[in-house]
């Protein structure tokens, strides 16, 4: 009974996992006075001593030492780790800066960045109607290019290390603790560095700031890791089709709280893009969809 609630419960750890992701700014939100580098250095840092305290408990150091004898894995993890320093990094300035709004639209166009990514990188090929959203997207970035003058740097940023960072971790055989372990791992020392002799502020030193504010910095660690626990629990139990579709929970509500509760303006340039990114995702998700079921079908015929 308790393996098939289990087996069962894909969708409820995607929920949980995208739905965390989503809520992040509200969390970013309550440190908003310490700076965005600061933040990051801390969320490697306390992403480290969780992760390290989780891969005890569940008893995964034998998997780490199995990817350490992999040197072509070490550099992969490598570049990875600098992307995802990235994206963390310049997510966390934009929720800080009021800019939750271009991040929502980074997240939507992250699945059509991820398309064409395999198309240019693995040498995948789209379908007509693959191609029919892509295109569509790229319209409504390039519409607000030249129409208003405005480049969506941030969104686009977002997108592309993002995929980019997925395709890496793609070529490396590890579970989401692990990968993030080693990743933690290698930017943990330019962390530490970085805040011990370059970042000069009023929060840097921990012993001067209130247990409040200290606790909500350790929060970083867990904030991190805990959705990609969940993640991974879903994507061991759901189609990565099925898990595709729950991806746009996290967008949806980074636009409903940029919108309502952050009050960020819907401006009429931003509003179209939007709708060209929708419109793209609609038919690149019913796309997806008859795919799958198609071959489903196909796979019970042989």
């Amino acid at each position: 009974m308790s393996n098939d609630v289990t087996k069962n419960a894909g969708p409820l750890y995607a929920v949980l996992a995208y739905g965390i992701w989503g809520f992040l700014p509200v969390y970013f939100k309550q440190i908003a006075n310490v700076s965005a580098d600061e933040i990051l250095m801390h969320r490697i840092i306390w992403s480290f001593v969780f992760t390290v305290a989780l891969i005890i408990v569940v008893k995964g150091v034998d998997k780490v030492k199995a990817v350490l004898k992999q040197p072509k894995y070490l550099i992969i993890l490598f570049f990875s780790s600098g992307l995802i320093a990235t994206n963390w990094g310049l997510y966390i300035w934009a929720v800080n800066n009021d800019r939750i709004l271009e991040s929502s639209l980074g997240y939507y166009i992250n699945p059509i960045v991820n398309v064409l990514l395999g198309m240019l990188v693995l040498g995948e090929r789209l379908r007509n109607v693959q191609w029919a959203a892509v295109v569509l997207a790229a319209t409504g970035v390039t519409l607000e290019i030249v129409n208003f003058g405005s480049i969506p740097w941030v969104a686009l940023t977002l997108a592309f290390s993002f995929g980019t960072y997925g395709l890496l971790r793609k070529m490396v055989p590890v579970d989401a603790q692990t990968g993030l372990l080693l990743e933690t791992t290698i930017l943990l020392l330019p962390a530490l560095v970085y805040i011990v002799f370059f970042i000069q502020s009023d929060t840097s030193n921990l012993m001067n700031n209130s247990w409040q504010l200290n606790s909500l910095l350790l929060l970083a660690g867990p904030v991190t890791s805990i959705p990609l626990m969940f993640f991974a629990a879903a994507a061991q139990r759901l189609n990565y089709s099925t898990l595709g579709f729950f991806q746009y929970i996290a967008p949806s509500l980074l636009f409903l709280l940029a919108v309502t509760l952050y009050n960020e303006p819907l401006t009429t340039q931003k509003m179209i893009t939007f709708i060209f990114i929708w419109v793209a995702l609609a038919i690149f998700s019913i796309d997806a969809y008859r795919w799958q079921k198609r071959m489903q079908v196909k796979m019970k015929a042989e």
